[in-house]
């Protein structure tokens, strides 16, 4: 079983494992096909694993932790680093402990490892679906939301809390007013979208960043081709007997980030943790910094192109 390197989190009880599995889906799997996805990487050597209130794949993560502890894949749930975040629909000061309650009900477990504000933005009503009517998008009461962030910490029901989708300048507000600094911002990041100015500043702040859609996030709604198909890394798996999926895992990690991995497919969950017993050479780490960046996630890509969802969008 590969052994996976861990990082420590400021304000965060447990180490984190530098690369998780991520259990967002396009379009999202059935409960058994996500329970035996998650099996078979915990079988596989996963120890962290990365879920969401509206990916719904809290149950079937719960359900796969229980049946790993029952067929001694894991001897405790203590071994599992398990993340979560808030919805904006929930991102109401008064509502944020009962929703942290409610996916930790959805998972079956007493407490989780991370919990993360989902995106800077309110939602004032549940949705059923995407893009969403401007009339319910708010700002985020970064304040109150934080303030009940920090109360999920003191009671126990996560050990440590943080981000996701938070611009220089949300985190700069952010850390003017809390009491407990966010541990780590979870964002996009890949050979196509650096993030370099975000990386140094959460970098000199002690925040970790954790990359997701590290692949490019291709066949969803937002991501594209640019990583899995890319003739320069293509080249350089090619030269390292490694796969373009490996060579774009292995710069991310290079970068001193944790990262967020998706597959269902047992041999690719396998490949991807397969990237911590060789290195990229200077000459390839040039040429990946010479691709062209663009973002690939945007909000409004999800949400609606909204004035609040542009301006957030827009920062960095």
């Amino acid at each position: 079983m590969v052994c996976i390197p861990t990082v420590s989190l400021n304000g965060c009880e447990k180490a984190m494992p530098v690369i998780g599995m991520g259990t967002s889906s396009y379009p999202p799997a059935d409960m058994e096909t996500a329970k035996a996805a998650i099996l078979e990487a915990i079988k596989a050597g996963y120890r962290h694993f990365d879920t969401a209130f509206a990916y719904g794949s809290e149950k079937p993560l719960g359900q796969a932790i229980a049946q790993a502890l029952s067929q001694g894949l894991i001897q405790s749930r203590d071994q599992l680093f398990i993340t979560t975040k808030l919805w904006p629909a929930f991102a109401e000061p008064t509502q944020i402990v009962s929703a942290c309650k409610m996916s930790l009900q959805n998972l079956g477990l007493e407490y989780v490892d991370m919990y993360l504000i989902h995106f800077p933005v309110r939602l004032t009503e549940m949705i059923k679906r995407t893009p969403v009517a401007e009339e319910i998008v708010r700002e985020l009461d970064v304040k109150g939301v934080w303030e009940g962030m920090e109360e999920c910490k003191n009671l126990g029901l996560t050990k440590g809390i943080g981000v996701s989708n938070f611009s220089c300048k949300k985190l700069h507000h952010l850390l003017s007013i809390a009491k407990i600094p966010p541990a780590l911002n979870q964002v996009e990041m890949n050979p196509a979208w650096h993030q370099k100015q975000l990386r140094d500043f959460c970098r000199a702040k002690g925040i970790h960043i954790t990359a997701y859609s590290p692949l490019g996030a291709n066949n969803t709604k937002w991501g594209d081709n640019r990583i899995v198909e890319s003739d320069v890394l293509a080249n350089i798996a090619n030269l390292n007997q490694k796969t373009t999926a490996q060579v774009a895992l292995r710069w991310a990690y290079e970068q001193g980030v944790s990262l967020i991995a998706k597959s269902f497919n047992n041999d690719r969950m396998i490949q991807n943790l397969q990237i911590f017993d060789w290195e990229l050479s200077e000459d390839h780490l040039q040429k990946i910094n010479q691709l062209p960046q663009r973002k690939g996630f945007t909000l409004a890509s999800i949400l609606g192109p909204h004035q609040i969802i542009l301006e957030l969008d827009a920062e960095s």
